[in-house]
């Protein structure tokens, strides 16, 4: 069954919800249908078009902690534009892995500051070293990203409904799949 983008008062996605939700809401008074899709949903006494796009009536503050970016194995291949950040080369995220600057065995932990996308090559040839010892060189230094995606899809581009690309903002081309 399709989802639903669901959009704050002044347009800005929040997120990805069920049907059955999308119309929990719609009956519930709380939204207002931007666009359809063109199923129907049939219930006893009712017949709606599936919903594709809801705007909240009421504006939903965000609070401050959820704008951080989430430190996530995808937000940090797109940080690093999906390059080994050893070699330079641009690979699709199942060539990929993510590799500690300073290793665990010598005390780096899982940050911003210390997480770098790696082809997997670079990645076994770097080993449990640091990049130093390893005589490799960081193209460039590992830090917390200030952008934030506004709003985190779980599929890909390719199977995002048309209806939703003006109202999402997106960081890479709407041609590649995440």
């Amino acid at each position: 069954m399709e989802r639903t983008l669901l959009l704050n008062s002044t347009f800005e996605p929040l997120k990805i919800i069920s049907w059955q939700r999308a119309i929990t809401l719609l009956t519930q008074g709380k939204v207002e249908v931007i666009d359809s899709y063109d199923r129907e949903i049939r219930g006893v006494t009712m017949t709606f078009r599936l919903p594709s796009i809801l705007r909240l009536l009421k504006l939903v503050k965000i609070r401050r902690s959820s704008r951080e970016v989430r430190f996530s194995r995808a937000n940090i291949y797109q940080r690093d534009k999906y390059s080994c950040q050893y070699c330079g080369i641009r690979h699709p995220a199942e060539d990929l892995t993510f590799d500690h600057v300073i290793p665990q065995v010598q005390g780096g932990r899982a940050t911003w500051e210390n997480i770098v996308t790696a082809c997997l090559a670079c990645n076994n040839r770097k080993g449990g070293r640091t990049p130093r010892e390893a005589g490799m060189r960081l193209i460039r230094q590992p830090v917390k990203p200030r952008w934030m995606p506004v709003v985190t899809l779980k599929l890909g581009i390719r199977n995002a409904p048309l209806s939703w690309r003006d109202y999402l903002y997106w960081n890479v081309e709407l041609d590649k799949s995440e």
